[in-house]
């Protein structure tokens, strides 16, 4: 007999109107759609046609109507400055009609687009919510965030007002966020029209008259604005993810699939109901911190948490324990980094016991391929399922989960689980033909996407096509590599880029990370390709170990080119690994394996914009030259 998850899935790919239909009965509209999926311009497909509805309505409104008016909405969550602060959703809502007021009064209407450039504070959730409203569209770009790439988006979608605050906090660094954004101001071609500052306790940041506004003072005598329906059709926000030109593509994200779509997922795969208490740990600036601390929660009624912190050093690794325990984390998101962190801190989980877990059932991580140990270390210390799901900021949601509020399937190490209904993932090879299971090829879904993704980029049809749909005819091309095994479980090994061939061999660096990280004094790796003479490309791999660690760093890394050799074989030709402090990661903690494979090669390269610490690149050029890499530059 089959079980639910099988009957959603066959549903989906056999009568997608019927199926997303159904969704969508549970959002309110204020004028319903004419047609569900309409494919009368392929490949730009649209949802819920004809369709009206106001996404902050769903999100806060509704709820108070329907009586949730004195149940938590939002809790700010800040260690790093000794804060805990609980909104209501009546609480909330008043607040974001008051700043919706605010834009209103800045000459902010229907279409208009809104930068939100802000530190994990609760005032950048309701600048989003307040912008979408009144109908315009926020386009949130990570606070700290270099001035020329700032200047970049905000040349892109061309921001009638910016939303910023004086600074950000990075653990105990405090970071000026205004000086940052006026010179991106000053070199961008387009200018806002106004800047609405919040100032921080920590730094007063100079203002400049005429154009910029103070938040509170603003919010002191805002006339509250009402909820302005759009179409389901109209953009809701656009989240820039950066692109191989260096120009960053501009996600868009339409209105009635993004409610449909993140509604379904707060039941049926995080199997959360209205009420309870959902932990994004992530950020606002990324895909994570848009559905899953904002919107889904939110859409479902539950109670959200925005965290300014850090996993560790904020001030330890009990910190994420500390936070589950006190607000009552029914289910929570993270990476994988975010855990490798705190294993590498504390690998007995010492500081887990000192807190009540009872409330917290699921743990999902997604962001970074989930290694076998990590997966191992969560399940044994928390008895909890722990979810490895994978999904981009294209996508808005995941295209694989074990879906928990449908059917919880057995946990296979490495694996994201089985598509989620409305994904049509396949594997193709180079050629687009369908490959057999279990055999590496690229992962696709075949068109059209479900609700919820990305129908376009902003203002740019044809990059769109030509980023996701033109290499792979009728599918969106994913860019990762993997299989999908015998009994439908899909397998995310790697970038496409991150299959390298070694002498004629096309081999995984993700399958060469599982077994590295399988050694019980490593706490996180990195395997890349570099340039070799006789080979074309070899392995080199980069360990970070746990804290404590007193061995020889030699004898380590005998030991872990020694699994791989078992493992995997001598044909993968992996002989050179080195321990490294920490690895060059972007503030949302994926390693920037490109940025070293460039490094490594001798090749010149830009310092990303997303990196955590640059300083961190000189340190990894220092270890590559001690194992006869990355010579250094003349």
């Amino acid at each position: 007999m089959a079980n639910p998850y099988e009957v959603a899935f066959e549903q989906s790919m056999n009568d997608p109107d019927g199926f997303w239909g159904k969704a969508a009965e549970d959002v309110a509209w204020t004028k319903k759609w004419d047609k569900v999926l309409d494919d009368s311009n392929k490949p730009f497909y649209r949802w819920f046609v004809g369709g009206e509805l106001n996404t902050c309505y769903s999100a806060l409104d509704l709820h108070v109507e329907e009586g949730r008016g004195d149940q938590p909405a939002l809790i700010y969550d800040s260690p790093v400055t000794d804060t805990i602060k609980s909104y209501t959703y009546k609480e909330l809502t008043d607040e974001v009609a008051k700043f919706a007021g605010v834009l209103a009064a800045q000459g902010v209407t229907k279409g208009d687009r809104v930068l939100i450039y802000m530190p994990m504070i609760a005032e950048a959730a309701i600048a989003m919510l307040a912008t979408v409203r009144i109908g315009a569209v926020h386009s949130v770009v990570f606070g700290g965030f270099a001035a020329a790439e700032l200047a970049t988006r905000i040349n892109d979608a061309k921001p009638k007002v910016i939303v910023s605050a004086s600074c950000g906090i990075e653990v105990t660094k405090v970071i000026k966020y205004k000086p940052l954004l006026d010179e991106a101001i000053e070199i961008a071609e387009s200018k806002p029209e106004k800047c609405v500052i919040i100032q921080r306790p920590m730094e007063t940041a100079s203002m400049i008259e005429g154009r910029d506004v103070d938040w509170v003072e603003a919010m002191g005598t805002a006339q509250p604005a009402d909820c302005v329906p759009v179409a389901a059709t109209d953009p809701c926000y656009i989240l820039y993810t950066s692109g191989t030109t260096g120009q960053p593509k501009g996600v868009v994200r339409d209105t009635g699939g993004h409610v449909v779509a993140l509604k379904w997922t707060m039941k049926n795969i995080y199997n959360v109901d209205a009420g309870d208490t959902y932990w994004a740990a992530s950020d606002v600036g990324w895909v994570v911190g848009h559905s899953y601390i904002v919107y889904g929660p939110l859409f479902k009624g539950c109670t959200t948490i925005l965290f300014e912190g850090k996993p560790v050093g904020t001030p330890d690794a009990g910190v994420f324990w500390r936070v589950i325990s006190q607000h009552k984390v029914k289910s929570m998101f993270t990476a994988p980094t975010a855990f490798r962190a705190i294993k590498r801190e504390d690998p007995r989980a010492e500081m887990m016991k000192d807190y009540d877990l009872s409330n917290f059932k699921y743990l999902f991580l997604a962001g970074e391929r989930l290694d076998p140990d990590t997966l191992k270390w969560a399940e044994n210390n928390l008895g909890i399922p722990v979810i490895d799901h994978w999904w981009q900021t294209e996508t808005g949601w995941a295209i694989c989960a074990n879906c928990e509020g449908l059917h919880h399937f057995p946990v296979k190490e490495g694996s994201p689980t089985k598509p989620a209904p409305g994904w049509n993932l396949q594997v193709v090879d180079e050629s687009n033909n369908q490959v057999a299971a279990g055999q590496i090829g690229a992962l696709v879904v075949k068109l059209p996407l479900p609700p919820g993704t990305l129908p376009t980029l902003w203002k740019n049809d044809p990059r769109y096509i030509e980023s996701y749909l033109e290499e792979f005819p009728g599918y969106y091309k994913t860019a990762d590599a993997g299989f999908i095994d015998d009994e439908g479980y899909a397998f995310v090994m790697s970038r496409t880029d991150d299959i390298i061939n070694v002498a004629g061999h096309r081999l995984s660096t993700g399958a060469m990370e599982e077994v590295l990280s399988d050694h019980p004094e490593v706490a996180e790796c990195a395997v890349l390709g570099v340039e070799d003479q006789l080979k074309g490309q070899v392995p080199v791999g980069f360990v970070v170990l746990n804290a404590g660690v007193d061995r020889s760093h030699d004898e380590i890394i005998s030991e872990v080119v020694q699994m791989v050799r078992e493992r995997i074989g001598p044909v993968a030709s992996f002989k050179k690994a080195t321990v490294v402090k920490r690895l060059p990661k972007t503030r949302s903690g994926k390693i920037l394996r490109g940025t070293i494979q460039k490094i490594a090669d001798n090749k010149d390269f830009k310092v990303p914009a997303t990196i955590d610490d640059p300083t961190i690149l000189g340190e990894m050029e220092e270890a590559l030259n001690t194992i006869g890499l990355a010579k250094s530059r003349q």
